[in-house]
């Protein structure tokens, strides 16, 4: 693998996102203290060709570019990034990974993943709970714009109307849904005083999932099937009431054949039918199901499963079986007011 970084140089100096100028200065800016509004720095690992084109973000710089088996002793020797980029992550080893994550997690650095979409279930069990990471799946530069803006430093951020596109309104729009969404919730669990252990904010996650006791949790489940023989009634009314959930699903699916998708995207909404349905069937949900299952791009859908986490509404459960996966399921109070949701349509 070629060695991209570049000779230690003296002086300050930023590199463009749309390529890399030999001829210019080139400093990891190793020791020292951040100033106030500085640009977030940036390590890109992978080769020049994969780089983003991004020029919008003038408060990101790319600090610089290496191979994944230089990428975690740089991070942590530089001390000062903020951002790491790993293009192509699921062609990066597994010890290598989890090396480059044990060095962002110590340098307290965010994370972009990208990932092909047969692989993004190994390379999101791969990256610890506790790093703040994103995931991009067939990312288009908007997408990326978005996880860059995301992924800044709020202490050295400056807002930018050059920064207020349609990339942003995309975030503000996401943020409005989710709070929709939770609002629609915590009016159904009304009867019950609200969600049951709803988190009044995001809570930062510590490594062990029993460290953020905010978070609402839900209890190991046996997802093997029972024999019909002897399915006890209730998991007869389960069984119909999944049935009427899938079908749900079907008609919203339908749709699209008649009219635009994005005239009624709502991926939160579709998560959480699927979720219901599958809770109800005994069956787990990976990451890459869920994402087919919102009927919206997969990097759009990441972003969506990690919004809904971090309100509480989901949660994630490891595949006891394979330690390279993990499930994503509702929250008990999720799961409650879905449950009397469905049960007040019945009426």
């Amino acid at each position: 693998m070629i060695d991209h970084e570049a000779p230690q140089r003296s002086g300050l100096s930023t590199v463009p996102f749309g390529g890399i100028d030999t001829a210019a200065a080139w400093p990891p800016q190793i020791g020292g203290r951040m100033r106030s509004g500085a640009a977030s720095p940036l390590l890109f690992v992978g080769p020049p060709s994969a780089l983003p084109a991004m020029a919008e973000l003038g408060d990101i710089r790319l600090a610089n570019m290496l191979p994944a088996a230089r990428a975690a002793g740089y991070i942590r020797h530089s001390g000062l990034l903020d951002i790491i980029w790993l293009a192509a992550a699921d062609t990066v080893d597994g010890a290598t990974l989890a090396d480059i994550c044990a060095a962002a997690g110590e340098q307290e650095c965010r994370l972009i993943c990208e990932t092909s979409l047969t692989a993004l279930d190994r390379v999101v069990a791969a990256i610890p709970a506790a790093l703040n990471a994103q995931f991009l799946v067939d990312a288009d530069p908007t997408d990326k714009l978005v996880a860059l803006a995301a992924a800044r430093r709020t202490r050295h951020g400056v807002l930018h109307d050059i920064a207020r596109d349609d990339a942003m309104e995309r975030i503000d729009r996401l943020q409005d849904e989710v709070a929709r969404i939770s609002r629609l919730l915590g009016d159904l669990a009304g009867q019950r005083g609200g969600l049951s252990g709803a988190p009044t904010g995001f809570v930062p996650r510590g490594e062990d999932m029993d460290d953020y006791p905010g978070q609402l949790r839900s209890p190991s489940r046996d997802f093997a099937a029972m024999p019909r023989s002897f399915v006890p009634e209730e998991r007869t009314l389960d069984r119909q009431r999944a049935k009427a959930v899938r079908r749900m699903l079907r008609q919203r699916r339908m749709r699209e054949q008649y009219f635009p998708a994005d005239l009624f995207a709502d991926p939160a909404w579709d998560m959480l039918l699927d979720l219901y349905a599958a809770r109800l069937e005994r069956q787990p949900v990976s990451v890459s199901s869920l994402c087919i299952a919102a009927a919206v791009p997969a990097t759009t859908a990441l972003r969506w499963i990690k919004t809904m986490t971090d309100a509480g509404l989901f949660v994630r459960d490891a595949d006891p079986h394979d330690g390279r996966r993990i499930f994503i399921a509702l929250a008990e109070g999720a799961y409650d007011a879905l449950a009397r949701y469905f049960e007040a349509l019945e009426e």
